[in-house]
């Protein structure tokens, strides 16, 4: 009996494995995988499995499982995500703040906030994770 499945694979993974192939065309030989798809491909296995994630990024299962294991373990080497919402009345000229993007493959934006009228930082970070669009 044939238990292989074929057909398309859930979004959220397709968007990983996307990640990961664009990665492997603009890296240099012998790059390490960047801890921005690391988290992803760890986030993932913790939703679809380490077989099924190993098997669509694709990366070694043992390689996907340690990475897993440091993730959960405390003090693990995984970088959490913090979001701060600014309140749309909180006057930027009195604070300013320093906005740092990074992306999958490593590139790096900062951005210096310290202007009265502050620019469409939706469009800005959509613009940089996503220059195609």
């Amino acid at each position: 009996m044939n238990t292989r499945t074929t057909g398309t694979l859930p979004t959220s993974l397709e968007v990983v494995r996307r990640r990961f192939e664009k990665w492997r065309r603009t890296r240099q030989a012998g790059s390490r995988i960047p801890k921005l798809l690391w988290a992803a491909a760890v986030k993932m296995a913790g939703i679809y499995g380490l077989h099924r994630t190993a098997r669509a990024l694709p990366v070694e299962y043992y390689s996907l499982k340690k990475q897993v294991e440091l993730a959960a373990a405390p003090g693990g080497h995984q970088r959490a995500t913090a979001f701060i919402e600014l309140p749309p009345s909180m006057p930027i000229e009195s604070c300013g703040f320093t906005l740092e993007l990074e992306d999958a493959d490593g590139s790096k934006m900062r951005v210096d906030l310290k202007a009265a009228t502050p620019p469409d930082l939706a469009a800005l970070c959509r613009s940089f994770w996503n220059p195609a669009s």
